[in-house]
């Protein structure tokens, strides 16, 4: 089973720190109610990440400020268009997330090791609320 093991919400921009959430309320058409990274019209409303590749390069959930840690799946699999449903919000991938200059922040060569692991981005299209531990359905 798919399932979320990571729940993030940043605090403030450029804040280079995530918040761990028990649950959270996606928003259609903004993000992640009370993240500062939330975007409203954008096609990077949220950042979905895979727990084994977060563990294959040594980071911990939350670091790479993903919105979501996924196991049971490499999302990076995941086509752009591909809608999902999150414990009660829907949401569409909408690009891959490619790691930038920040993640060097956190560990030098970082950027380079993340490459094809960061992610995916999506946009909320139905609102609800998504809890630590809900499983994550590829819809049709």
């Amino acid at each position: 089973m798919v399932s979320v093991t990571g729940v993030w919400t940043s605090p403030g921009k450029n804040s280079g720190r995530m918040t761990s959430q028990e649950r959270v309320r996606a928003v259609a058409g903004h993000g992640l109610d009370g993240c500062a990274h939330a975007r409203p019209r954008s096609k990077r409303q949220v950042l979905f990440a895979s727990a084994e590749h977060l563990e294959a390069v040594g980071v911990e959930p939350g670091q790479i400020r993903e919105n979501f840690t996924v196991s049971g799946a490499d999302v990076r699999s995941w086509s752009i268009g591909q809608r999902l449903r999150v414990g009660e919000a829907t949401f569409e991938v909408t690009m891959v997330c490619d790691p930038c200059p920040r993640m060097d922040e956190l560990r030098p060569g970082l950027q380079a090791e993340l490459e094809g692991r960061r992610g995916m981005l999506a946009r909320v299209l139905e609102t609800g609320d998504v809890t630590h531990g809900d499983e994550v359905e590829l819809l049709p």
